[in-house]
């Protein structure tokens, strides 16, 4: 049974599944050739290509000598669970106040704030 997943992905990681969520089943090799500067030696990836799964994110089969490793977590997903952790660790388990957070420190184009206005304006009758 693979460990519970943690909560967030660290640079390396979240790295290396960029490459499996663009390309699909890869080589440890072909990870490696995949990344953008800086690059990560070969250990390195074939180490955190061990961590991800340990924690669940990826698997491997085998063929041959290679191992192909693939993802077993969407990348929505892995979103989901981050946005999930920001919101719990830095504004209380408050959606809303991240939400408030982000419409005080970013500008916000009047294409995105009439978005806003209709998600808002949907969540209010949904409610009713």
């Amino acid at each position: 049974m693979p460990k519970k997943r943690a909560l967030v992905l660290t640079d390396h990681e979240l790295r290396l599944m960029d490459v499996l969520w663009a390309r699909g089943p890869s080589t440890v090799s072909e990870v490696t050739a995949a990344l953008t500067a800086p690059p990560l030696a070969y250990n390195t990836v074939l180490s955190t290509l061990g961590t991800l799964e340990k924690k669940g994110y990826v698997a491997h089969k085998t063929a041959g000598r290679a191992f192909i490793y693939d993802a077993r977590v969407e990348r929505e997903d892995a979103a989901k669970t981050a946005v999930s952790h920001v919101i719990a660790r830095f504004f209380g388990n408050s959606p809303n106040a991240l939400a408030l957070a982000l419409l005080n420190d970013v500008p916000v184009s009047d294409a995105d704030r009439k978005r806003i206005r209709e998600l808002l304006e949907r969540s209010a009758k949904d409610k009713q």
